[in-house]
């Protein structure tokens, strides 16, 4: 009852619900839990992760996000804290596709190819495109694993943030797989795929004070 309780509320913070009826329970959520690297290295082979472009998410992004006046960026600020996030970037640096776990609808699964988004390259937009948070931030706030390879963002025409955890359970998984998939279509294209565990991340906003 206790997990129950815990997941639900989880699922309320997180603003999965302003979207739509979501339980977490229903989706294969699991508890939310300070991890350390092996669990991350662990689930991250059986999500299909490659070892050598995965990443954390640095809890210092929580204040970075909440540092926002959100009397003008509420919305951004919440659609980049949501669990589940595939950001597509350019070569200039702009985000130019966005796809989140709220607008992504589904039952018991959610949907990241709603609406045949997936079937081009980059995707058709899900979530409103903003420009708050340029690649260099995006880059900025990561944490390479042991096993993660540098590389250089000039040798890529895209860059895509998978932005994945182990509390949101098979959710994540689909979410992966269907960026990998995607991707399949980019023809010619250079694309780099960074895969970042944001589960310390979320066990850190808690302990955010500051945001309203």
């Amino acid at each position: 009852m206790k997990l129950r309780i815990n997941l639900l509320i989880l699922v309320l913070i997180l603003g999965l619900t302003s979207c739509s009826s979501i339980i977490g329970l229903f989706y294969g959520m699991k508890n939310l839990k300070k991890i350390n690297e092996n669990t991350i290295v662990r689930f991250s082979k059986k999500y299909d992760v490659s070892q050598t472009d995965n990443y954390e998410l640095d809890t210092s992004y929580v204040s970075f996000l909440f540092s926002f006046d959100t009397t003008k960026y509420k919305e951004q600020v919440k659609n980049h804290y949501q669990p589940l996030q595939a950001l597509y970037y350019d070569k200039k640096g702009q985000l130019i596709s966005f796809q989140i776990n709220c607008y992504a609808g589904g039952f018991p699964n959610l949907h990241w190819n709603r609406d045949n988004i997936m079937t081009t390259f980059p995707p058709q937009q899900q979530a409103p495109v903003d420009s708050i948070i340029p690649l260099d931030i995006q880059l900025k706030y990561l944490r390479p694993l042991s096993r993660t390879n540098s590389f250089s963002i000039k040798n890529y025409d895209y860059i895509i943030f998978v932005y994945w955890n182990i509390f949101m359970g098979r959710q994540s998984k689909r979410l992966i797989h269907s960026v990998q998939e995607n991707c399949k279509l980019s023809g010619d294209k250079k694309v780099k795929i960074i895969y970042v565990n944001t589960d310390n991340f979320f066990k850190s906003i808690g302990k955010e004070k500051n945001y309203k």
